[in-house]
């Protein structure tokens, strides 16, 4: 299995890569909240992640949860992924199958045309 691509997770970095977008959070917090411009929304176009952070009434503090938030997801998606490890199928299970392919075939032979008689 090829190796998934890696995606970097240092501030530096992704302070480059990542598209900041500021915007108005709605719902309730009064006043500071809809006149300001505390939310921030990330967005990680190599990865295609977008995350948003909108609790604080700072957009510093906001914007450093969303990178916390961003990080979190990019290590996520490069943690490899366990093989899975073949098992043999269960009695039962086995049991099961044949029986639905032996339904399956019956049905199948009912599909032929019907034998002309002897009777004419």
């Amino acid at each position: 299995m090829p190796d998934a691509k890696r995606f970097a997770t240092d501030m530096a970095t992704l302070e480059t890569e990542v598209v900041i977008e500021p915007y108005r959070a709605a719902g309730p917090g009064g006043q500071r909240k809809n006149r300001k411009e505390t939310a921030v929304r990330l967005t990680h176009p190599p990865s295609g992640i977008t995350v948003v952070a909108s609790e604080r009434r700072s957009q510093a503090q906001n914007r450093q949860m969303a990178f916390e938030r961003l990080i979190e997801k990019l290590d996520r998606l490069n943690r490899p992924r366990k093989r899975r490890i073949l098992t043999r199928p269960s009695v039962s299970s086995i049991r099961r199958q044949k029986e639905s392919k032996e339904k399956l075939s019956q049905k199948k032979r009912l599909r032929g045309r019907p034998e002309a008689s002897d009777d004419a």
